[in-house]
């Protein structure tokens, strides 16, 4: 039998493997009603493991609109993201708490889900302070105005992501692929 030390150690050393020197601390946010669609077949795990990649996600928030299903509500907390549910407008909300995370000093990644021109501001203003961009987005819809505006783009697809420019993509296990 291990002496309870050695356990210890293996998890301290899991531990310190995972909190890697810069890596990005990311807020993502999720504009549910535009995103969430049948028709899109969106995976909310796939965009946390390809940010997860990237870095550390320390607010992830999916906005929603009052009609939200009490089934999609737990399904994203079962992600470990927090449901917003907005009586009102749902843009107006999202670009609120996206303004707080372009001036929260913990947050240096703003990472958005939507195909909305709407967030274009939020973006502009985000790379203004110094944050680096990405956007997730499907088509048809999908804003090319948002697209210039954002540091990195990606493209999401049925079973693939994909960088807007295609020159890589993104598997189903969120890993990025050059080679394809």
């Amino acid at each position: 039998m291990k002496p309870v030390k050695s356990g210890i150690d293996t998890i301290s050393k899991y531990l310190r493997s995972k909190k890697e020197l810069g890596r990005r601390k990311i807020g993502l946010l999720v504009d549910g009603p535009n995103i969430l669609r049948k028709e899109f077949d969106v995976n909310l795990e796939e965009i946390r493991d390809v940010l997860k990649d990237y870095g550390n996600i320390k607010i992830g928030r999916v906005f929603l609109n009052q009609y939200a299903s009490d089934k999609l509500v737990e399904a994203i907390e079962n992600h470990g993201l927090e449901p917003i549910i907005c009586s009102s407008d749902v843009d107006v909300r999202l670009a609120v708490e996206g303004m707080e995370l372009v001036h929260n000093s913990n947050i240096d990644t703003l990472a958005i889900v939507t195909r909305d021109a709407d967030f274009k501001p939020l973006l502009n203003k985000a790379n203004e302070h110094g944050k680096e961009t990405i956007i997730f987005g499907v088509e048809p819809g999908f804003s090319t105005a948002l697209k210039n505006s954002a540091d990195y783009v990606i493209l999401m697809k049925k079973d693939k992501m994909s960088s807007y420019d295609d020159s890589d993509e993104i598997g189903s296990e969120g890993k990025m692929d050059a080679s394809k």
